[in-house]
């Protein structure tokens, strides 16, 4: 009679409001020296089904050297990201042209941010994307059925560009500088994709694949609790490619089979995986991995800056699908044509999961 009263009592539509207008976030809470993580926070338990296995770990991401010297030609490379995009959808790239130290300049900028005072970063605290700019906890708060533990620093750098006013000072001119570095990676990495597909090397940017770029500055503060919940729950990424740099603390998993993978931080090392989109126009060769985050359980906090790269979600001009170069009668379609503005419609209608089953034929 006690559980079922208290759940009758629990109003976790105000409790959710009440965190929100708070605009404290997971950091505020744990400045704050709770020791219990709020109920709505909290995930089932097959949510977190091997979030803390001590088994060997038998898959090991691949890592792909980008320089083109000898004993690394350019072919060997397409191979390489082909086959990984096509097994397990995730490889970490190294010597990707993108200085260390530029690296290690942003993660600390997007720390110094997260762990400004929560009165400092209230002001920032907004849901409304004004400027392309926005900084809340879980930007899928109101449509989850479960909050995870992190809080989100959002840039839309592209097709439009951002307010960078807009940006908190202590942390613009990093993240203005690794957006400029990301933009020549980012095209690098859809010519040597695109010609893993047996496609020309401008293909997915003739299909205005690389129009749009979205930057997460994430921080995963400690968590007092990390077995009752997830930084960010089990999902597969919406867009084409997503480009991640991240501090040296574990916590990225992706699944492979039955069996969740730690994705272990390499410094210097940049993490690639493939997006619903790209799953979709290769017609299923290349596979769309679901992953996930583990809660912090160190003291430290996690710091990642995925970035988001696929076509503009505005109007209806162009169709997407599976390529019509890589459909035959042994290969039909496997999934339906859509527009940009329905997948995007999709995205923002529902939590954080995945779309390629939406679009299935």
């Amino acid at each position: 009679m006690a559980n079922e009263s208290s759940e009758e009592c629990y109003d976790r539509a105000r409790e959710v409001k009440e965190f929100d207008d708070s605009k404290s976030g997971v950091k505020g809470l744990v400045d704050s020296g709770i020791t219990t993580i709020p109920r709505f926070f909290i995930h089932p338990p097959e949510n977190l089904t091997g979030i803390r296995s001590h088994q060997p770990v038998t898959i090991h991401i691949p890592i792909i050297d980008l320089s083109e010297s000898y004993s690394n030609p350019r072919p060997q490379i397409v191979q390489q990201i082909g086959d990984a995009a096509r097994e397990l959808g995730f490889f970490q790239i190294v010597n990707h042209g993108i200085p260390v130290h530029v690296m290690d300049s942003t993660i600390s900028a997007v720390k110094a941010f997260h762990e400004l005072p929560t009165e400092e970063k209230k002001p920032y605290y907004d849901r409304s994307r004004k400027g392309g700019v926005s900084f809340a906890s879980n930007n899928d708060l109101f449509r989850s059925k479960m909050a995870s533990w992190r809080d989100s620093l959002s840039v839309e750098s592209a097709p439009v560009p951002p307010d960078w006013e807009r940006i908190p000072t202590i942390c613009r001119s990093e993240l203005l500088e690794w957006n400029r570095q990301t933009n020549k990676l980012a095209q690098v990495l859809a010519q040597l994709l695109g010609e893993g597909l047996g496609l020309r090397p401008d293909r997915l940017d003739e299909l205005k694949c690389m129009e749009s770029k979205t930057m997460l500055a994430h921080c995963y503060p400690h968590c007092p609790q990390p077995d009752l919940t997830l930084g960010i729950s089990s999902h597969t990424d919406p867009a084409v490619l997503t480009i991640l740099l991240q501090n040296e603390l574990e916590g990225l998993q992706a699944k492979f089979g039955d069996d969740w993978i730690d994705i272990k931080p390499i410094h210097g090392a940049l993490v690639v995986n493939i997006g619903d989109l790209l799953q979709i126009m290769s017609n299923g060769v290349y596979k769309s991995a679901e992953h996930r985050v583990v809660a912090n359980s160190h003291k430290e906090p996690r710091i990642t800056i995925p970035i988001f790269i696929g076509p503009t979600g505005i109007g209806n001009c162009y169709h997407y699908g599976p390529l019509p170069e890589l459909l035959s009668e042994e290969k039909p379609a496997l999934y339906r044509n859509f527009t940009m503005a329905e997948f995007m419609t999709d995205f923002f209608s529902k939590e954080i999961s995945g779309l390629v089953n939406n679009y299935k034929l």
